[in-house]
């Protein structure tokens, strides 16, 4: 298991002010926001980090125009910032059944696919999503995404450009999600993740989840919700989309 990618809500800013755009691509970062999927109803750009990367997603008409619905409702509502974390894994059908024998609500594993042009054509990509209900206090969810196979995996990573890696950055080390997570939000981070949360991570405020040996996510109470990402850069240089700080 490890980190995929960050699904981001954001404002028409993110994807069209040069000031904006040429302050990320000041860090490091080669953003091109006209790239990416989308139909007339929502707008992809894409963040290349490595082998991860950020969603950033705007909807352009209210029905989202083949968009996961429920993000698109909350979208509507005035949500931004990452409205879901998706975690690679290798399992989709194992952690499915094995969610679902521990009461958690999970979405069966499905091919994620959208219209287009005038819906009459249905994409589907090569990779099947499964997500967790979402949290009480924060408002946003985990998923899983399993690759169809190797190949698909190697066909998709020469669309991951421009990338970060051209700059010296090379991936995501660390997720620090902050915010009002409830006492039933924690109990079920420690049900998924048990075998991966840190030793003497565990308290009433915090939950480290070590998904390998350089990859990390830690859940922190807080009474404002905000995240930080940190790159493998280690440098002193530093973005901020939405409510996002990426460390680069």
């Amino acid at each position: 298991m490890k980190l995929d990618h960050l699904v981001i809500n954001v404002d028409k800013k993110y994807q069209t002010d040069k000031n904006i755009i040429d302050n990320i691509r000041a860090v490091g970062f080669p953003y091109e926001p006209k790239w990416g999927k989308g139909t007339g109803g929502f707008k992809v750009s894409n963040l290349w980090i490595g082998n991860e990367y950020f969603e950033m997603v705007r909807i352009l008409k209210s029905n989202g125009g083949g968009w996961i619905p429920e993000w698109t409702k909350r979208y509507n509502r005035g949500h931004r910032g990452m409205i879901c974390l998706m975690l690679d894994v290798e399992n989709i059908d194992e952690i499915y059944l094995s969610l679902k024998s521990r009461n958690i609500q999970v979405t069966p594993p499905h091919w994620l696919e959208f219209k287009w042009f005038f819906n009459l054509l249905t994409r589907r990509m090569p990779w099947r999503n499964c997500y967790m209900p979402f949290f009480e206090g924060v408002e946003f969810q985990i998923g899983f995404q399993q690759m169809q196979d190797e190949k698909a995996r190697d066909f998709m990573s020469q669309y991951m450009i421009p990338n970060s890696r051209d700059n010296g950055i090379f991936g995501v080390n660390n997720v620090i999600i902050k915010g009002q997570f409830t006492k039933q939000d924690f109990e079920m981070i420690v049900s998924v993740f048990g075998d991966e949360i840190s030793n003497n991570s565990l308290d009433e405020t915090s939950i480290k989840v070590d998904l390998s040996s350089t990859q990390s996510i830690e859940f922190v109470k807080d009474n404002h919700c905000q995240l930080e990402v940190y790159t493998d850069a280690a440098k002193e240089k530093a973005i901020n989309i939405e409510n996002i700080k990426i460390y680069c």
